[in-house]
């Protein structure tokens, strides 16, 4: 019989219990696990409902005692259900496979077989409340067994969880759960095989301490309440795939996206252990992993997140795609512990792609605006060429003269050898001419073809400013002489200035600006563009300064972020906007524009020292003379 204590316990817990369960489903609460949770405090409620009705009942109505023990065997749900909840403790608190649930089977057939004990007593050969009247039958035994082996695998699974995992919390929440079950299965032990007689109300007592200390382990730690659930919908929701490991590198969950993205190729499973995943001979395969690792490494000996980008192959042959995720792996910190790690993964291929369109479609402008500044060169080029190729044509007609009045004096006795001589002085002034004008030729000839190549190649060389700007006065030489500028270069550096990158990028640039400036300042009385050449503790900086009409407000306020031109129809407004592309994609530096206080403006390029090297002038020219 239950004693009067007893059964007050039973009935307080009994209240506690429906009110506990009552307010939760009020609240939501209805995750697997509470799920799981809630069946085995409504069986236990029932349980101990079943024993103060046996309290209260007639101990010779033998048939409604009978019904009452009868109901009163759905406990063994309870080690079973107890069981369920590590598995999803275990794996995640999310669901479970189906298989799992067949474990189920024992107790309903224990039940089943309790009901209709009467009809062949395998359960009971004699029936009785009195524990020592009371003669068991054989399935009574597989039931307990059976109750007693789930207890003890849940314990198993815990415990071995806990510490394959070392963390503080795990540790916690492992140790509640295996109290709450090592209570029952030893109670079980002691009473199944009559080691003690405690009777009928030890087994439902000893569950009352598994419901409450498994109830601290879910609502007070909160390891599956509402707020760890709602974080997993959060990551879900602002991640396209995420993973969880604890300290130790043990996988703890990870969501459907990441499985099938990753979990499959790299063979990642939850608690198992990333390491464990590669061998050495997977460094090619699985260099995805491998960075993950080395990632959670980093992250674990700097306690601070780490970002990099992970490029992944899909699909097979035909459908073969690479995909792009941008991973963030973040320490999970408490109590300045660090107990696991967090890794986010964000798919950044369609940004990738869009970065990719936009970078063409910048190069596709900057080839139009090369070849639009070609197409204004070619105009001053033929008339720079003139020049030259006349002075050839001059010295080459001179030599013909003096070489046929050479050939008419042979024999002559009134020709001396200073006649000859001043011949072949007037020679060599003719081709020093010609070797002058080839000079200038070969020069126009290299900056033209250095022009022409393709914006989008780059051929990084050192150069000097000294180069670049004669490249430039080539280059412009005609718009010089047709507007009437000049250009002048100043500077306070006393060393050779030299520039590591393509001098063709530069001198695209530089031809800009200036030309910029010669147009700015035809209408102009002060015909002088000033380049001035200056560094600071970063930074070498090139000014181009015109005293022209300036640029108006609404042009400046938008130069460098878009097309525009303040030379109407004349201008393609891709200039300075892809000068300044080209300033900091070619060389990391800046560009940027100023008034000109005495009237026009001013345009800076910043470019930094470590693209800079001053060489003396003196060591310079004696390495010039030896070449020569």
């Amino acid at each position: 019989m239950v004693p009067d204590g007893v059964a007050i316990i039973f009935a307080l817990y009994i209240i506690f219990v429906l009110g506990f369960i009552a307010k939760s489903i009020k609240d939501r609460k209805t995750e697997l696990l509470h799920k799981l949770y809630y069946a085995m405090s409504l069986i236990l409620v029932i349980w101990d409902i079943m024993l103060l009705l046996i309290k209260f009942t007639d101990p010779e109505n033998t048939v409604l005692l009978r019904v009452f023990d009868a109901v009163m065997y759905l406990g063994p749900f309870t080690p079973v259900l107890a069981l369920l909840i590590v598995l999803v403790f275990v794996r995640g608190g999310r669901s479970l496979p189906k298989k799992y649930y067949l474990l189920l089977v024992v107790p309903a057939v224990s039940f089943l077989v309790v009901c209709t004990d009467p009809l062949h007593h395998f359960f009971y050969q004699h029936f009785s409340l009195d524990i020592n009247e009371v003669v068991l039958g054989p399935y009574i035994y597989v039931s307990s067994i059976y109750s007693i082996v789930c207890l003890i695998i849940s314990i198993v699974i815990m415990i071995r969880f806990a510490f394959r995992n070392r963390s503080k919390l795990c540790f916690k929440q492992a140790l509640l759960f295996s109290i709450g079950n090592i209570v029952p299965v030893t109670v079980n032990i002691l009473t199944s095989f009559r080691i003690v007689d405690w009777g009928i109300v030890a087994t439902p007592l000893s569950f009352i301490i598994t419901i409450i200390v498994h109830g601290i382990a879910i609502y007070k730690l909160h390891f599956f309440d509402i707020r760890p659930i709602a974080m997993q919908r959060v990551l879900d929701w602002i991640s396209d795939c995420y993973l969880v490991v604890s300290e130790k590198g043990l996988v703890m969950n990870y969501n459907l996206p990441f499985h099938e993205m990753f979990g499959k190729q790299y063979g990642i499973v939850e608690n198992t252990y990333l390491q464990d995943s590669v061998q050495d001979e997977d460094l090619d395969s699985k260099t995805g992993l491998y960075n993950l690792i080395t990632s959670i490494d980093s992250c674990r000996k700097t306690r601070s997140s780490i970002s990099y980008e992970q490029a992944i192959f899909t699909g097979s042959g035909t459908d073969l795609r690479k995909l792009y995720y941008m991973v963030d792996v973040t320490p999970l910190i408490i109590e300045s512990q660090i107990e696991g790690f967090i890794a986010i993964f964000k798919d950044v291929t369609k940004v990738k792609e869009s970065m990719q369109r936009l970078q063409d479609s910048q190069n596709r402008m900057m080839e139009q605006e090369r070849l639009a500044s070609l197409g204004q060169m070619v105009g001053g080029l033929a008339h720079n060429l003139k020049t030259p190729i006349m002075s050839i044509s001059g010295s080459a007609s001179a030599m013909e003269n003096l070489i046929e009045e050479c050939k008419t004096s042979v024999g002559d006795p009134d020709v001396t050898a200073d006649d000859y001589r001043e011949i072949y002085a007037e020679m060599d002034i003719w081709i020093s001419r010609l070797r002058e004008a080839c000079a200038y030729m070969s020069d126009i000839i290299t900056a033209v073809k250095g022009q022409a190549k393709n914006m989008s190649t780059s051929d990084e060389t050192e150069f000097s400013l000294e180069e670049l700007f004669k490249r430039v006065s080539l280059l412009l030489r005609h718009e010089f002489l047709r507007s009437g500028c000049r250009m002048e270069v100043k500077t306070d550096i006393p060393q050779e200035v030299y520039l590591t990158g393509d001098i063709n990028n530069l001198v695209q640039v530089m031809n800009n600006l200036v030309n910029n400036a010669i147009d700015a300042e035809r209408e102009a009385q002060h015909k002088e563009i000033v380049i001035n050449i200056e560094k600071d503790d970063s930074s070498l900086r090139l000014a181009v300064k015109d005293f022209g009409t300036g640029v108006s407000p609404e042009v400046k306020n938008r130069l460098f972020k878009q097309m525009i031109t303040s030379k109407g129809t004349a201008g393609t407004g891709l200039g300075v906007f892809i000068s300044s592309a080209v300033i900091r994609g070619k060389f990391g530096g800046e560009m940027w524009m100023t008034d000109n206080p005495e009237g026009g403006a001013v345009f800076w390029i910043s470019i930094p020292l470590e693209r800079v090297t001053f060489k003396d002038k003196t060591v310079q020219r004696e390495h010039g003379n030896e070449k020569e």
